[in-house]
Parts: C-alpha cells; sequence; structure tokens
C-alpha cells in the first residue's frame, strides 16, 4: 500500500495539471469544450472504461447548456438517443436528426435557430406519423421527459430476437389490436345509464384506446364509485381507473401468434354474442418466440385462486410458479412495509360526524393459504378470445380489492388509547370471494356479522345474522348499498341507521278521542295513505343513489328511491371534501 508521501506528488501532479486546463481553455467557448470531448471520446472508442468518465462529462455539459442553437439541440439529441441505445444521424441537409432502433425511428425536424418544427414516430414498413406530444415536450425543452418516452418505446419494443422476428412479433401486436376493437364494437346491453362507466366495467374490452405516439394500445377496466365521482371534474381522455397495456413480452417456450386478423368482417357472433374466431392454422398464425401481454397500471394483488383461473383461461400461458404468495391485505399495504401480521393489524376509520370505526383484521386467520396471492404485473395471453374473460377477472379481484381498501386507512400507526368507537368490527375471511364483518351495535350485548360475498363485479350480495331479526329485505338493501358506494365503513353505518330505526321506532299510543273520530268518519284512506309513506321511508335506501351523479344503473329495477333535488349536489359536494356521501352523516 502507498503511503501518504507517496501519494502527495500525485496529487500535487494532478492539482497542477487541472490548474493548467482550467487556464489553457478559460478563453474557450463551450462549444470548442464539447468539441475537444468528442474528439477525446473517438480516441478511445475502442476502451469503454476510458470512454465511460467522457461520456458523462459530456452529458452534464450539455445538462448544463441552455439549448438555443441548431448545434446544441443536435448534441442534445445525440445524447438522449446514446442514453436509451439508440442510433442517431442527420440528415444530409442537417434539418431533420434520426433517432433510430430495430422496429422504430422517430424523426426530429428542426429549424435553424434549434426550434423543433415537427416530431414524427414511424413504425417499421409504417409512414412516419406526428407526435404531438414528444412535439411539445421538445418545444418546451423537457429532455428528461423526452427521455423517458423514448425509454417507453424502447421498452415496448424490448423483444428477443433478429429484426425478421421483432417485425413479425410486432405484426401480431398490429392485428391482435384490430381484433380487439372488432370485439368492442360488437353490440351488446347497457347495464349503466353512464356510458363511460358502463364501456369501463361491462364492455367486453373495457375502454380501449387505440395505440398513439409510439404508446400501446390501453384498456381501462375498473373504476371503482368513488374514482367516479371524484373524476366528475376532469376532462379529456384521462384515465382515472385501473388500466392495462396491451404489449407483447419475450418467452422462453414459442407461441402460436396471429399473423393476420381472426375476426372476419362483419363479424359472426356465437349465441352469447361473442365473435367467431377462426383456428389458428398454419396460415394465419406463426410460431414465435414471445407472448401478447396486459401490463396492469398499476400492479394488481391477486389472490392465487384467481391467478388460477387466469391460467385456466390462457391455457396454462399465465402461471402462478415463482410469484411471491403473501396475505392479501399485505399486498395491499405494500407501500406500508414495515407493518407487522403476525398479531393482526387495527385500522380506525373516520367518519364525517366525529365518528370513528375501528377495523381489526386478525394475522393468523388471513394467513390461511385461500386468501394469500401475489402482487401481478403483467398477464401473458396469445389469442384475443382470452382478453374479455381475463378482464372480467381483473374486475372481479378489483372489487374485492376495493372492498378490503376501504377499512384501511393511515391512522393505524397513530391510535388515541382513549379514543371512543362508534362501531368496533372484526373483518376475518371466508372463502376466496367472501368475508364477514363481525360487529356490536351500542344498544345491544350481542354480536352481529354481516357476511359478503363479491360473486363477481357486477354483483355483491350481503347477509346480516342479528338475534331476533330475520329480514331478507334489509339484506337486500344492504347489498343495493354497499354495491353502490363499494365501503365496507359507509355501508356499516348505513347498517347502524337502519337497525337503530326498526329496533327504536316508537309505538304510537291510540288517542282515545282520535279512535271515536275515526270510527264515526271512518276515513281509512288517509291512514292507508300515511302507512304507505312510512313504508316507503323505512324501505328508502341512502345508498341508492349513490352514483346517482355520474352512473345511475339503468336496469336496476329494484331502484326505488328518488333523492331530491340538491341531493345529487350534497352528494358529490361531500365526496369531495371528505370522500363519504352526505345523505349517510
Amino acid at each position: 500500500m502507498e503511503s501518504k508521501s507517496e501519494r502527495a506528488p500525485a496529487n500535487m501532479k494532478t492539482k497542477t495539471l487541472m490548474s493548467a486546463l482550467k487556464s489553457k481553455y478559460a478563453d474557450k467557448s463551450w462549444n470548442e469544450t464539447m468539441q475537444l470531448v468528442r474528439r477525446c471520446m473517438d480516441k478511445t472508442k475502442g476502451d469503454g472504461r476510458i470512454c465511460e468518465p467522457i461520456t458523462k462529462c459530456l452529458e452534464k455539459i450539455n445538462e448544463a447548456l441552455n439549448v438555443s442553437s441548431l448545434t446544441g439541440m443536435v448534441s442534445r439529441l445525440e445524447m438522449i438517443a446514446k442514453q436509451r441505445g439508440l442510433g442517431s444521424h442527420l440528415s444530409p441537409t442537417e434539418t431533420v436528426c434520426y433517432l433510430t432502433a430495430d422496429l422504430f425511428y422517430i424523426e426530429v425536424l428542426l429549424l435553424p435557430g434549434g426550434c423543433v418544427e415537427d416530431v414524427r414516430a414511424a413504425h417499421r414498413g409504417e409512414a412516419p406519423v406526428s407526435s404531438p406530444s414528444l412535439l411539445q415536450l421538445l418545444r418546451m425543452k423537457k429532455f428528461q421527459e423526452f427521455s423517458l418516452k423514448l425509454d417507453d418505446l424502447v421498452s415496448f419494443y424490448n423483444i428477443q430476437g433478429d429484426s425478421d422476428v421483432k417485425a413479425k412479433i410486432y405484426s401480431a401486436l398490429r392485428h391482435l389490436e384490430t381484433d380487439l376493437f372488432k370485439i368492442s364494437h360488437l353490440p351488446r346491453s347497457l347495464r349503466e345509464s353512464d356510458l363511460h362507466v358502463d364501456l369501463i366495467m361491462n364492455g367486453r374490452i373495457g375502454n380501449a384506446q387505440p395505440s398513439r405516439d409510439g404508446a400501446p394500445m390501453t384498456v381501462e377496466y375498473y373504476i371503482s364509485p368513488l374514482e367516479v365521482l371524484m373524476g366528475l371534474s376532469d376532462t379529456g381522455d384521462v384515465s382515472r381507473g385501473r388500466i392495462a397495456l396491451v404489449m407483447v413480452g419475450n418467452s422462453d417456450t414459442s407461441h402460436r401468434l396471429q399473423i393476420e386478423s381472426l375476426i372476419s368482417s362483419p363479424p359472426q357472433v356465437d349465441s352469447l354474442g361473442f365473435p367467431v374466431f377462426q383456428p389458428l392454422t398454419d396460415s394465419c398464425s406463426e410460431l414465435l418466440p414471445a407472448t401478447f401481454l396486459l401490463k396492469l397500471q398499476p400492479p394488481l394483488p391477486m389472490l392465487s385462486s384467481f391467478i388460477q383461473k387466469m391460467g385456466t383461461i390462457t391455457d396454462g400461458v399465465m402461471s402462478e410458479k415463482h410469484l411471491q404468495v403473501e396475505p392479501l391485505p399485505r399486498l395491499l399495504l405494500k407501500q406500508n412495509s414495515q407493518i407487522s401480521w403476525t398479531d393482526g393489524i387495527q385500522f380506525v376509520v373516520p367518519l364525517p360526524a366525529s365518528e370513528y370505526h375501528s377495523y381489526v383484521f386478525p394475522g393468523a386467520e388471513w394467513g390461511r393459504e385461500s386468501w394469500k396471492g401475489a402482487l401481478i404485473h403483467t398477464v401473458p395471453f396469445h389469442h384475443p378470445g382470452h382478453v374479455p374473460a381475463l378482464l372480467n377477472v381483473l374486475r372481479h379481484q378489483s372489487a374485492v380489492n376495493v372492498l378490503m381498501e376501504s377499512c384501511f386507512s393511515d391512522h393505524n400507526h397513530h391510535i388515541d388509547a382513549g379514543l371512543q368507537y362508534d362501531l368496533r368490527c372484526e373483518v376475518l375471511p371466508e372463502s376466496d370471494h367472501c368475508l364477514s364483518v363481525t360487529f356490536s351495535l351500542d344498544d345491544s350485548n350481542h354480536l352481529a356479522v354481516l357476511q359478503v360475498t363479491v360473486e363477481d363485479s357486477h354483483q355483491t350480495s350481503c347477509r346480516l345474522l342479528m338475534p331476533d331479526l330475520v329480514d331478507h329485505k334489509l339484506d337486500d338493501y344492504i347489498s343495493r348499498v354497499l354495491m353502490r358506494c363499494m365501503s365496507i365503513p359507509i355501508t356499516m353505518r348505513a347498517i347502524r341507521k337502519k337497525v337503530s330505526s326498526l329496533t327504536t321506532r316508537p309505538v304510537p299510543v291510540p288517542d282515545p278521542e282520535l279512535s271515536t273520530a275515526m270510527e264515526i268518519t271512518s276515513t281509512p284512506r288517509s291512514v292507508s295513505h300515511e302507512a304507505v309513506q312510512e313504508e316507503r321511508t323505512a324501505s328508502s335506501s341512502p345508498g341508492y343513489y349513490l352514483m346517482s351523479v355520474s352512473s345511475p344503473v339503468a336496469d336496476n329495477a329494484n331502484t326505488d328511491a328518488n333523492p331530491s333535488p340538491c341531493a345529487s349536489l350534497a352528494v358529490y359536494s361531500h365526496w369531495v371534501t371528505s370522500g363519504l356521501p352526505a345523505e349517510l352523516l
């Protein structure tokens, strides 16, 4: 090991060299300095270890400079291309800078002063198409965002194989998109009066948007009632729910992928309204080392049983092998990795009017195998006919997750020991799509149990088990409240109010004089009218019109309550301010 005395001359030599370089180039312009760095890079291209620090130096110089010339813009584009593994070159006229890859290229049309006239993206074999989003980023000189967009493009085409294989896989993806749009446009019955919500929740392909600006096709497949109401002020086609990107991915085994559309024009449909596909023969498909993918954004925590269902749909392409399984509540709270589930966990959910609910999840119970799952980032498949069934499974799981997450809060680490709870609940798992909520009302010494079964994303049924109370109409009422809000705390609040009104309703004391008058006048019509009004009031559900602001259900014939003229405004304003509907205050 060299001593301090040996290192001292070396340090002095370095300082002297740096001082000499600084004085030599003090009067030089940045352009001359950059040209020097480029010449050094050309001389050291054979040795990556020497070139790497020089490359970083050039990147720092580029980032520090304000792009105000044609040369500056070209230098910045070339640097971005190198960072993303793309090629770059200028046209002979030096007015177009090309950023190139195997399956696509970007044309940046430049003006003499360095301004950008247009940006065009072109896929292999296709004509270039203007990209407004990329153009805006370059005009605003948001080079980091532009670089990230290119990175998305590179990852989109991150396929193994030579250029011909990549081209075939990309062609298969294009034909898949064509068939998915054909499926999405097939006639179907509406379930929701809000067409946008109906398309997302009930459309065979959800809310599908074509690929553009180099970005893949997107499918919005689920949106919760809260997301609907909180998104009322949004404009444009911004996705507010859960989406999936339609992409391709590498595979260790070859799969038969379509090389042309599998749906005839016009489409032929079966008895269920789904299209009839032509078989995957050698003439319309080819074995390729890839699969189609639904890339989920955000990634979706899924139970093992649901993952197995997707494996059955995709003929084994989707598998839970090599997936790290954990209890579903832990997956839903993955950002709070410090939470220990050994002894369970308690959440405090605040509601309006200073009401607090406590929800306890026992760790041992939620550790059951039936409620373990994994965080799914991508869903592989190889046929367009798989997609509608896969989306139904994703919607079903999303509905389960939304109900679970409604019991979570950020207050679990700051529980006030002296806090008085209006309702204490214990949430227990039953089957893979059924859970129970055990609770006790204030004025009762008996425990009650609410059983919640999520049949699918369109149907959730509830059953209330209470001593001395059997009311099937009440079960129907609770089910409709839960379906409209998809929130267990809001539903439990509604149950408290409803049960309280049923058990504490005052028994009318007969007035002798009134009884005599009624006997004399014999006017049962008014009494009958009052009874009907009371029955209507008692059976009216505060949850019936929770979504009436944006998406009342058109085919729900059981909805028998009409909100007052100001109810919709009250619901919306309270969702915005506190996340809860006003009619349950």
